[in-house]
């Protein structure tokens, strides 16, 4: 798996269907096939970032 956003290959997981991408800090749950990406914020909380992202960039085949 890579990060739609760096590409990067250095994820890890961190909870049931949740992982992390170690190279540019994002969060990405899976959802039907689909990432989910999120922005952790300095207080914790996360920004979704989907809206950066098309479906095609988000689904698990679609990133090898």
């Amino acid at each position: 798996m890579r990060c739609p956003n760096c590409q990067g290959k250095d994820i890890g997981k961190i909870g049931n269907r949740q992982y992390y991408c170690w190279t540019c800090f994002v969060e990405m749950t899976v959802d039907n096939n689909t990432l989910l990406l999120h922005q952790v914020e300095a207080d914790g909380s996360l920004s979704s970032l989907n809206d950066l992202f098309n479906e095609e960039e988000r689904s698990l085949y679609g990133n090898g």
